[in-house]
């Protein structure tokens, strides 16, 4: 039986992950390290197949001891563990710079000094800063330039990764993702927000006129992508994962509205995100080349997310009705 620790795995692409993971190697098992912030819900993991598999720790991948204690029980090490809102990170940034930066060094020296096989870093297309409309989609080989604390946070995450395997031979591998959508995913982002306020026919609030355009990756595309390069990947490499799923905030919306059946005036505009990145474009070469295709196409991407929050009321609502999200909404939004 092979362990993989896997740190973050009670948000959304994490608990995807192991779920994906634990159906497809029956000999493997997760340690699930997670400290449960506010988009950490135990509630992802409750549909997993066979507890002796899955191991849950609750704690923070900052706390030294805990991460050294659990180091060695691990082949590899899948890190999903960030504060990842750049929203929030926009309102107050310390968070971002202690879990996203000093906990990669934290995990990074622990694999390092346990000599773990292979260490992922689960990063982000935002380390790359923004796109003009006429320009090329980054590769690997682009320049770093974030714009925001978030994806600050996250590049000085994967620099750490690459230094550490440059100056020490520690085995890493970086993935640099698209946005992605799909079940469990914590109701503040903007595809569930959106999804769960149109159901309940509540406004969505698209920021400025809605031309920021994103690329929409599906979770468990990104979930094959990330395995792929577990397994196959070549050590102390970065792989862009995109799906070519291109919208701006405006058709997006609105394909939101026309699956639920929603008319266009619960579309209401708000301030826009301060230093707001235009277009985010990824070229996923590298990792096509490792035999990686994405399975689903932005319709699809977005009528299997949609269905879900429509049939999962039971695990979105309390998260809505909690009295910490009804805080940052009123906060976020009292600009529009």
């Amino acid at each position: 039986m092979r362990t993989l620790l896997v740190t973050g795995g009670a948000g959304f692409i994490g608990s995807n992950f192991i779920r994906y993971i634990l159906s497809r190697y029956a000999d493997y098992r997760v340690i699930n390290l997670d400290k449960l912030t506010y988009a950490g819900n135990p509630a992802n993991l409750a549909d997993l197949p066979d507890p002796a598999r899955h191991e849950f720790v609750r704690g923070d991948i900052c706390n030294r001891e805990l991460v050294d204690y659990l180091m060695p029980r691990a082949n590899m090490v899948v890190n999903f563990a960030a504060e990842s809102h750049v929203d929030r990170s926009i309102m107050n940034a310390e968070a971002f710079m202690q879990t996203n930066a000093i906990g990669v060094y934290v995990l990074l020296e622990a694999a390092r000094t346990h000599r773990i096989e292979r260490f992922l870093q689960v990063s982000t297309d935002e380390v790359y800063g923004s796109l003009r409309p006429s320009d090329p989609p980054w590769t690997e080989a682009s320049p770093l330039a974030p714009r925001n604390p978030y994806a600050v946070s996250k590049a000085a995450g994967d620099m750490l990764a690459q230094a550490f395997a440059t100056t020490y031979g520690l085995p890493v591998l970086i993935t640099r993702a698209a946005n992605n959508i799909g079940p469990y995913q914590y109701p503040e982002k903007r595809v569930p927000l959106f999804v769960t306020n149109a159901i309940d026919d509540l406004p969505l609030p698209v920021y400025g006129r809605g031309t920021a355009i994103r690329d929409h990756l599906y979770v468990t595309d990104h979930c094959e992508a990330i395995d792929i390069v577990l397994h196959r990947g070549e050590v102390g490499t970065a792989y862009n994962v995109g799906a070519g799923n291109d919208a701006d905030g405006m058709e997006l919306t609105e394909r939101i509205l026309h699956l639920l059946g929603k008319p266009r005036s619960l579309i209401q505009h708000v301030q826009d995100r301060p230093g707001h990145d235009y277009r985010y474009a990824l070229d996923s070469s590298r990792l096509k080349a490792l035999g990686w295709q994405p399975r689903h196409s932005l319709d699809e991407a977005l009528r299997r997310t949609v269905e879900w929050y429509v049939n999962n009321a039971s695990w979105w609502r309390p998260l809505k009705d909690d009295e910490g999200f009804r805080a940052y909404y009123a906060r976020q939004y009292a600009r529009g």
